[in-house]
């Protein structure tokens, strides 16, 4: 008989460095008394970064959030534009589009990916748009040559949320290379994580000046301010847990492949359960393991909660839900956002949970089946 777990199985947990190294560089950082600011740590953490995910241009930031509503102001779109995005997407998406003066359009997304379905994208633009936000769910890449034809045919600028996305690639060529720029999350939930954190990744040399710029005040000397910008800086233990997490990122995919395996061997036997398959060509970062479940997908929640294992329903409720954007879609206008919403749950996924505990909650996840037939 299968009992609840003593302590909470939660969907993720963050790698940690090795307690010795991080006192250790701690120490150096009370030596230097050098906290913030750019400072050396920073500086050594983002060039390693450019050369792991192999990018020609990457700057930190102290929260994926500010790192989105930083890119959406580099690249200059006209005030009270519209831009073209995702309702399967987590909230600071939209948040980053208003905070920047700007109105999103909520596109449905396709099945097999969850990501925004460049079908339905051209039917959404107006003369007010200005650009399409694409979100990497789960790491599943969006369809970026489509995408990107669809823009150069309208003259629109493309970002994509790749928070989820940290060393997917497409055919060997890193995801970051595709848009206008890309954001990255490193937040402790996260693959690889700075406590908190985030980057923009791009390709424009002058859009390396201009995030430099808004990443800290648009200050450029004493006495000198030249842009309106914002504190983005990500600060010195944050880069310190970044480079000694760094090194640990490939063994914690690895261990993560293995429980995959256990998922997709053991929950396929199940009748209602479905599990998106990446594309062909594509690698998976392995940041979420989501599941599809046709139905009682909340009598395997709240079951998986009974025996204290936390899944997530993550994106449930889609964004149009929220209050603040009710009015900007519906279930008829955004099927696709909808039905996925009502059977996703994301498994707890991570290298410390263990074969073991992958395989009960395989078992738990059949209990609660069989209670609905």
């Amino acid at each position: 008989m299968i009992k609840p777990f003593n302590n909470p199985i939660y969907i993720t947990q963050p790698i940690l460095p090795d307690y010795k190294d991080l006192t250790s560089e701690i120490r150096n950082l009370y030596d230097s008394r050098m906290l913030t600011n750019l400072g050396p740590y920073h500086q050594k953490l983002e060039l390693k970064l450019q050369k792991f995910l192999q990018v020609k241009y990457l700057s930190l930031f102290n929260n994926a959030t500010i790192g989105l509503i930083t890119a959406l102001k580099a690249l200059d779109l006209p005030f009270g534009s519209e831009v073209i995005t995702t309702p399967f997407t987590f909230a600071a998406t939209p948040h980053a589009i208003v905070w920047n003066g700007l109105k999103p359009v909520f596109c449905d997304i396709e099945p097999k990916t969850m990501t925004l379905d460049p079908d339905k994208i051209e039917g959404q633009i107006s003369t007010r748009t200005s650009a399409i936000l694409g979100v990497h769910v789960y790491g599943f890449p969006c369809k970026v040559g489509q995408i990107s034809s669809i823009a150069r045919a309208n003259n629109l600028k493309v970002m994509y949320d790749g928070a989820h996305a940290f060393t997917t690639k497409i055919d060997q060529e890193s995801i970051c290379d595709f848009g206008d720029i890309t954001v990255l999350s490193f937040h402790a939930t996260k693959l690889f994580h700075t406590l908190e954190g985030g980057a923009l990744v791009y390709n424009d040399p002058s859009l390396h000046k201009k995030v430099k710029n808004l990443r800290n005040f648009g200050i450029q000397d004493e006495f000198t301010v030249t842009d309106i910008g914002i504190n983005g800086k990500l600060n010195e233990v944050q880069a310190i847990f970044g480079l000694l997490n760094l090194s640990l990122v490939k063994e914690e995919q690895n261990k993560r492949k293995t429980i995959a395996e256990i998922y997709r061997s053991r929950l396929p036997q199940l009748d209602a359960i479905n599990i998106p398959e990446m594309p062909l060509g594509t690698s998976d970062s392995f940041q979420y393991f989501p599941i599809l479940i046709e139905e009682h997908r909340d009598l395997v929640y709240k079951t998986l909660r009974d025996y204290n294992i936390h899944a997530r329903k993550y994106f449930y409720p889609p964004c149009t839900e929220y209050e603040c954007y009710q009015n900007l879609g519906s279930r008829e206008s955004l099927p696709v956002t909808y039905e996925i919403a009502d059977k996703v749950l994301c498994l707890p996924f991570y290298g410390a949970l263990g074969c073991e505990n992958a395989n009960i909650i395989c078992d738990v996840i059949e209990i609660a089946l069989k209670k609905s037939s």
